[in-house]
């Protein structure tokens, strides 16, 4: 199933609705305002949260949580001693580990497990470049997860990339 996400609308404080291929209202992020830290909840369409996304505030490297109920499902970060290309891992409660790798800037990358990619996430179907599509290729696959780790390394490559520029 392919899930539509618009650019631009990752800082706190913006909404947007993410779609599923077929125009549909998929899941909605509900970035919000007036808390210590960044935080976005990802809801299903009737309002039910199913992952809470914070910015760490003290980390030696930038990261990020995805919570569900409450528990720590997902901490992610730019993975250590990566060569020539960013890479980034998403820590699972669990101790198992997801990378994330490719094109980063240019959002054309996989979301992979133990080799095997869960998720494409690429620009390539959109000719407008406001618009990205989260490709998730298995059907057992946490969607919701998936597309909030998404969130998630857009937001850290994006603070990346500004703090390179100052």
């Amino acid at each position: 199933m392919k899930y539509v996400v618009r650019e631009k609308m990752f800082a706190v404080g913006d909404d947007y609705w993410v779609e599923d291929e077929n125009g549909r209202r998929a899941f909605y992020v509900d970035g919000k305002v007036l808390r210590v830290r960044e935080t976005l909840e990802l809801q299903d369409p009737s309002g039910q949260v199913l992952a809470t996304v914070h910015k760490k505030l003290l980390s030696l490297r930038d990261a990020m949580t995805i919570e569900r109920d409450g528990e720590v499902l997902v901490t992610v970060r730019k993975k250590r001693l990566a060569l020539l290309r960013d890479v980034y891992r998403a820590e699972l409660a669990s101790g198992e580990e997801l990378e994330i790798r490719g094109d980063l800037i240019d959002k054309e990358y996989d979301i992979e497990y133990e080799g095997e990619r869960l998720a494409r996430i690429s620009r390539r179907w959109f000719s407008l470049r406001d618009a990205y599509a989260i490709d998730i290729e298995r059907e057992d696959a946490d969607a919701a997860m998936l597309i909030a780790v998404a969130v998630c390394v857009d937001r850290l490559v994006e603070k990346e990339h500004e703090d390179h520029d100052d």
